[in-house]
């Protein structure tokens, strides 16, 4: 069997030291659509330096994205093919202000091995912290089709039920053609994201956005529209990546104020009859 979950789960812990600097926070940020328009001084506390606060996303990028998916695909008990792997989910809990510019230590680690019967699920966790303690802790759904079925744990379900009633808000965020080549420059430098050709192989017609865009420009509308642009109010944000957007289409981003601290979200692709984008969304804020 390609996963031998038992010896997943018993590695020991990968760790290494990351850095980032304000313009990796910048660049990141442009990439998921800040800055527009360019002199919007809500926008400058993305863009500009002597503003600068950190959305917290930024923590799927932070050390170029490293260990990042296929990380965990190198993790010992696991070899898959990577044709197979989807990302499945993402889940960020935020321990503290994410700083415009540092250093840390990111140690990873295979979390939980699920079998869903015709595909597996790993949860690659990663947490980050400094010399004043956590920042950030990072846990990767990677879904593997075809390696289930060896009769271990399903574990819980991602599926939330439908949030009721009509969105307390709902907005949208158009794509730029060019987003997913700027986006791409923060570490992910799969050429699905890019390479016509390649994405022909992989089923597409064209390149598609890459997920982790996706969830940033979602945190970030989420922050502008309901917590007044105080992204350190955010304290964990969880999604379900439940199909492709393509540059250039719109997202159209639905919120529930569920409770005082949580909102729902939900995402979809504006010119295909909403087809849904992210699902099973939550923001939990302060």
């Amino acid at each position: 069997m390609p996963i031998d979950a038992a010896k997943a789960l018993a590695a020991e812990p990968r760790s290494g030291e990351i850095t980032w600097t304000a313009k990796d926070v910048q660049l990141y940020h442009l990439g998921i659509g800040a800055g527009r328009p360019a002199t919007d001084p809500d926008e400058l506390r993305y863009t500009l330096e002597s503003r600068l606060h950190v959305l917290p996303s930024f923590a799927t990028v932070a050390g170029a994205g490293k260990p990042g998916v296929t990380g965990g695909l190198s993790m010992p008990g696991v070899d898959v093919d990577l044709a197979r792997v989807l990302h499945g989910g993402q889940a960020l809990r935020v321990h503290r202000p994410i700083p415009a510019q540092g250093s840390a230590t990111a140690t990873s680690r295979i979390a939980a091995v699920y079998d869903k019967g015709k595909a597996a699920v790993l949860v690659l966790r990663t947490e980050v912290g400094d010399a004043e303690g956590p920042l950030w802790t990072n846990d990767a759904q990677i879904f593997v089709r075809g390696e289930g079925g060896w009769g271990g744990d399903r574990g819980p379900s991602a599926r939330l039920p439908e949030p009721g009633g009509e969105p307390d808000r709902t907005v949208e965020r158009p794509i730029r053609p060019d987003q997913a080549l700027l986006y791409r420059l923060s570490g992910d430098l799969n050429p699905l994201h890019a390479d016509p050709e390649f994405a022909k192989l992989a089923g597409f017609d064209r390149p598609i956005l890459h997920g982790l865009c996706t969830y940033g420009m979602t945190l970030k509308a989420v922050a502008d529209t309901l917590l007044d642009g105080d992204v350190g109010r955010v304290r964990s944000y969880t999604t379900r990546f439940a199909g492709v957007v393509f540059p250039g289409e719109t997202l159209r981003i639905r919120m529930w104020r569920e409770a005082a601290d949580r909102v729902r979200v939900a995402v979809a692709a504006a010119e295909r009859d909403d087809a849904p984008v992210l699902a099973d969304t939550v923001v939990e804020h302060s």
